[in-house]
């Protein structure tokens, strides 16, 4: 009898353990966490983890709590779609808060979350590609793309007074995109791209690169690149050769590797690009003040914004569709994401949570600004304006 009761104890238990398990839901969040922009990716997953603590500390995830379940790109397509299809096939994620290169996004959303019919939300992806794709409405984005930034970049060199540049650009998605905008506007608002040299990821030197663009005698080096990769390797070794004293870069290249590895005396008189936040905007006040006593740290880092927004964006969707279903992903995320509805904002997760519950809408705010899909699931935005202030970046101006 105590043999039988205690065998019942124990399949209760385990039912119910089994119970709690089953009630818990899955996120995938694919980064691209080695490769070329590894540096940025330490204050990325601590903004994606905060996102899915302020959930779980706070009602949890739908009748369970929310699971992060990482993938890494290793920065390649290939490692992308291998990532993405573990996290659909393996995890059965419902929906995937990444990549974060544009070709990384590009290549897991065509080969893997696509034909699976899994939504996609890049917080950083900013190649024009993306707009084109015949996505069935599956694949987001909450940044600016780069036929914005690239026509804000020109008009920001030429407000400085710079007439004459060089150009030169990573061969891939991002480095195309926005390198190819950046020449079209400069040129077609008076300024003269003296050369344009088009360079390949993973070389040791760009010493022959940099002979061709130094020798057409421009006023700056316009560098389109990760830092972790062949920008920061281009601004060094054109400061090593004497070839140029100014740079002007993308948000690849803003990045604090550049200023540990190049020093920011050298930096002075360089400018950056980068997608931002609104001016005054209140809930990035509040992701940041959550950050910093979360982690001990300025949360004042590139895309910190973007991902925490984009994860609970995520889990949002999951909150909004009541179940896990891939079908209803697209339809909630649009609906949280957009008016009407009451404002939600970063940490605001019992709110919101309430606010379903009872059949309201929900807008949600976050620190990056207000995004409001369009057909493409593209959104507008801000590009800041930054430059080398001691050992970090510090934003000068906002464009709209």
């Amino acid at each position: 009898m105590k043999k039988t009761t205690y065998a019942l104890a124990i399949a209760a238990l385990l039912a119910s353990s089994a119970s709690t398990l089953a009630a818990d839901t899955k996120v995938g969040l694919l980064m691209d966490i080695t490769g070329p922009i590894a540096s940025f990716i330490p204050p990325l997953q601590n903004a994606a983890n905060l996102a899915v603590q302020h959930v779980n500390e706070n009602g949890g995830l739908l009748d369970g709590q929310a699971v992060p379940v990482y993938g890494d790109t290793t920065g390649s397509s290939q490692g992308a779609v291998d990532a993405a299809g573990k996290l659909i096939n393996v995890e059965n994620v419902p929906i995937i808060m990444g990549a974060l290169m544009s070709g990384t996004t590009i290549a897991a959303a065509e080969a893997a979350a696509i034909p699976a019919g899994v939504v996609q939300i890049s917080p950083t992806a900013t190649s024009p590609a993306m707009t084109d794709i015949k996505d069935s409405d599956l694949l987001y984005r909450i940044v600016p793309s780069d036929n914005f930034q690239g026509k804000v970049l020109a008009k920001m060199v030429l407000d400085e007074g710079i007439k004459k540049v060089a150009v030169t650009f990573v061969n891939n998605d991002y480095g195309v995109g926005i390198g190819s905008t950046f020449v079209e506007a400069y040129k077609a608002l008076g300024g003269e791209v003296v050369a344009e040299v088009k360079h390949e990821e993973k070389k040791n030197s760009y010493r022959s690169e940099l002979a061709t663009l130094s020798k057409a005698g421009g006023d700056a080096l316009v560098v389109v690149a990760y830092a972790g990769d062949s920008g920061g390797k281009i601004v060094k070794q054109a400061i090593e050769g004497g070839l140029f004293t100014k740079f002007i870069g993308t948000d690849g290249l803003r990045d604090e590797t550049l200023i540990s590895d190049i020093g920011a005396e050298a930096l002075a008189t360089s400018f950056f690009s980068a997608p931002t936040s609104p001016a005054d905007n209140p809930y990035q006040t509040q992701l940041h003040d959550l950050y910093t006593a979360a982690y001990s740290e300025p949360a004042d880092k590139p895309f910190v914004d973007q991902t925490y927004d984009a994860t609970f964006m995520a889990l949002l969707a999951i909150e909004k569709a009541g179940s896990a279903d891939r079908a209803k992903m697209a339809e909630a995320l649009r609906a949280i994401a957009s008016a009407p509805g009451e404002k939600v904002g970063p940490g605001e997760w019992a709110k919101a949570k309430a606010l379903i519950a009872e059949g309201k809408d929900i807008d949600y705010d976050g620190a990056g600004g207000s995004y409001d899909f369009d057909e493409n699931g593209d959104v507008a935005g801000f590009i800041g304006k930054f430059v080398v202030d001691g050992t970090v970046y510090k934003q000068i101006a906002i464009v709209e």
